[in-house]
């Protein structure tokens, strides 16, 4: 029942030609009590068959009724008939049809001609202006008040409507946006990962290739190094795979602390690279986001000067920790600037864009770039009671 109405709603063609015969049969029914019953069944005929397309065309049908009541008042007079249209409450219907569907306007000059047209037809038969005309009257009030009801209703069903089309909107945008921001961080993590062993390797596998012959035993080691930046990188690797596949929480997030800055300076020192590590503060007990932001952060500055500072390149991190951030400086001997690459000048490296996106989620600042003595500086400070959401 429910799915026929909602079929009939949205075709009201059909319902309103069904409301038509319906007319139609009352008429047929009335014209037993009229004196000229051709010319009563004549006008009777054509008065339902405008309601038919009340819904699709209501001013036109608004108009066509008017016109077809007074061609009724005229024939009913030439005939000498005063016998009533039951079909004349399709009135009715078109004034509650413009009122719920076009508009107060157009339903008050509907009212006036109805107002004419009563008085016409009550002089042509000459009724007096008595309790006939007080119930005409309360039916098109009827008419108008309920018009006024579904009116409001179809409103607010409308603005219902929209308000679900914007908030539609507003969750797939949502959504848009929390995949592209996971999207965003997977490729951050993978990067950090992948782009700090390769950089080793790549290193590493130059150097081992030029002493190969010269100095087996420092092929050798540039060899061990290879493997051992190779197996934590894979370790890396299946680690932050395993956290992207299930929801964790912060608390999941690996906290590097000391021992693993320690670490990771003491590798890149492996790979010829000249670094000096200076800690202040207690760096073990921060939030795991914030450690590995420091993390990644010294992880993909000291690659950066693996990559780019030339020949036997140095560089000096310090990480302090205060009551309320932690500092990250890292800086590195640089190169000349005829020898500096394009993207380390300009900041459009995917290494310094990853840095400033894990720093601006952590609320925290970073700026990279040449110093007055021509080294090259990264300076990040991550607050200890950040919100990512704010």
């Amino acid at each position: 029942m429910r799915r026929f109405s909602l079929w009939l709603r949205d075709k009201p063609v059909v319902a309103d030609s069904a409301l038509a015969v319906l007319l139609l049969l009352l008429e047929i029914i009335g014209v037993v009590d009229a004196e000229n019953k051709l010319a009563y069944l004549a006008i009777g005929v054509l008065l339902p068959l405008p309601v038919a397309l009340r819904r699709v065309y209501p001013r036109a049908v608004a108009v066509t009724t008017l016109v077809l009541a007074l061609a009724a008042i005229l024939v009913g007079s030439l005939a000498d008939d005063d016998a009533d249209h039951i079909t004349l409450v399709s009135q009715g219907i078109v004034l509650y049809t413009l009122v719920a569907y076009t508009g107060r306007r157009e339903g008050s000059w509907y009212g006036f001609g109805l107002v004419v047209t009563v008085a016409l037809s009550m002089m042509a038969i000459g009724r007096p202006f008595g309790s006939e005309l007080l119930f005409t009257v309360m039916f098109y009030a009827l008419c108008w008040t309920l018009a006024e009801f579904i009116g409001a209703r179809h409103a607010y069903d409308a603005e219902v409507a929209a308000r679900l089309v914007v908030a539609d909107y507003n969750k797939e945008r949502r959504l848009h946006d929390a995949v592209s921001a996971e999207r965003t961080r997977i490729a951050r993590e993978l990067h950090d990962v992948v782009a700090h062993a390769v950089s080793v390797i790549i290193v590493q596998a130059d150097g081992a290739k030029y002493v190969l012959r010269r100095d087996p035993e420092a092929a050798e080691q540039a060899l061990g190094t290879i493997a051992s930046t190779g197996r934590e990188a894979l370790r890396e690797l299946r680690r932050t795979v395993a956290l992207l596949r299930t929801e964790h929480a912060p608390d999941q997030v690996p906290q590097h602390g000391t021992a693993g800055l320690a670490k990771m300076v003491e590798m890149m020192r492996g790979t010829g690279l000249a670094v000096e590590l200076e800690l202040a503060g207690e760096l073990d007990d921060i939030a795991p986001e914030v450690s590995l932001g420091v993390h990644r952060i010294v992880q993909e500055s000291l690659t950066n000067t693996l990559r780019h500072a030339g020949p036997h390149p140095k560089a000096w991190v310090r990480v302090r920790r205060t009551d309320t951030a932690v500092s990250i400086d890292v800086t590195d001997t640089g190169v000349p600037p005829a020898h500096e690459p394009a993207a380390r000048i300009k900041g459009s490296g995917l290494g310094l864009v990853g840095m400033r996106e894990r720093v601006a989620v952590l609320g925290g600042s970073l700026e990279a770039g040449r110093d007055t003595d021509g080294s090259w500086r990264v300076r990040a400070s991550i607050p200890l009671q950040s919100d990512p959401m704010e």
